[in-house]
């Protein structure tokens, strides 16, 4: 299922190494109604992404250098599989 991914800190971090608790958004990319949050840390997040996806390694590094910027971080359009899906806890009807 193609999806649509966004973070943002679960509590202030000051710290640029590390992990950083995140509120994962995880919206399906066709528009349709499905929204799912969960807490997740970011070096899950990104063990996650570079295991169980097709993403180039320079859309990952740029995706984690977003994960640590006061922004909320995206990836939109990513493919993930039923099964992935279903272990962060989103559930397919």
């Amino acid at each position: 299922m193609r999806v649509n991914l966004s973070t943002r800190p679960s509590r202030p971090s000051t710290s640029m190494a590390g992990t950083i608790p995140l509120l994962l958004t995880i919206r399906p990319a066709c528009g349709v109604p499905g929204d799912y949050e969960c807490r997740m840390e970011s070096t899950a997040l990104l063990r996650l992404l570079r295991q169980q996806t097709d993403l180039p390694g320079y859309v990952l590094e740029s995706f984690e250098r977003s994960l640590r910027a006061p922004m909320d971080a995206r990836l939109l359009g990513v493919e993930l599989s039923e099964s992935v899906l279903t272990d962060i806890g989103y559930f397919i009807d």
